[in-house]
């Protein structure tokens, strides 16, 4: 098993913890990247550790600063609530203790954008800022976060991954990971790609025009956030 810089000295961050506190900020930072225009309402549901110390430890400032945009190091993670408000941003947070979660660093969120479609993710926090997102509308998925990343969703059709993959070739780009996800078979489908090139906007835009496509985002690294 390879160990990373975060596993010795963990990431830059406003503290106080890199699961609670960095990794709630990241997890809410993917999500905020899969709806479209941005988030204009969100509601998280706190599971097991995070339900019990969110407070304590910020998650909850550190969740709405993600979805934000906001780097685990940027001081306005203090200023969140107000920041969220100044913005127009409606949030709300949940407490579920009772529901069994396989990792107690699970956070359930869901975002409304402005044209009212909405997106619901699950993400875990492993420690040392690292997250990864598991099911995404109701479909299990496994999401880091780390590479350029696109999300596709399609109708489950043959060609569409084809055209998905000719596409980023023609772009230049090189799959580092490829994987397709779906619940049923000819139903709604998710191509998640991570890339070792940037995945440009144009590229993204090419994509979607598909007619099988429903919908296409982006996703960079960390730090390329608003700041």
């Amino acid at each position: 098993m390879s160990t990373g810089i975060f596993d010795i000295i963990g990431p830059n961050m406003i503290g106080p913890s890199s699961s609670h506190t960095a990794g709630a900020l990241r997890i809410a930072y993917l999500a905020g990247r899969l709806i479209h225009g941005g988030a204009k309402k969100v509601e998280f549901t706190l599971y097991g550790s995070f339900a019990h110390t969110y407070r304590g430890h910020g998650t909850d400032r550190a969740l709405l600063a993600g979805v934000m945009g906001f780097a685990p190091d940027d001081l306005r993670i203090r200023d969140s609530f107000h920041i969220a408000q100044e913005r127009g941003l409606q949030y709300s947070f949940r407490i579920d203790t009772a529901t069994e979660v396989p990792h107690p660093n699970t956070v359930g969120i869901t975002l409304s954008g402005a044209d009212g479609h909405s997106v619901h993710v699950t993400g875990v926090s492993i420690g040392g800022g690292s997250v990864r997102l598991r099911e995404l509308d109701g479909v299990e998925i496994d999401l880091s976060g780390e590479y350029d990343t696109i999300v596709v969703k399609q109708y489950d059709k043959p060609g569409v991954v084809a055209f998905i993959t000719r596409t980023l070739s023609e772009s230049g780009v090189n799959i580092a990971f490829m994987r397709l996800y779906r619940e049923n078979r000819g139903k709604i489908a998710y191509t998640i790609v991570e890339a070792d090139q940037p995945i440009h906007r144009e590229t993204v835009r090419t994509i979607f025009e598909h007619p099988d496509i429903v919908a296409a985002r982006r996703i960079t690294p960390r730090e390329e956030a608003d700041r």
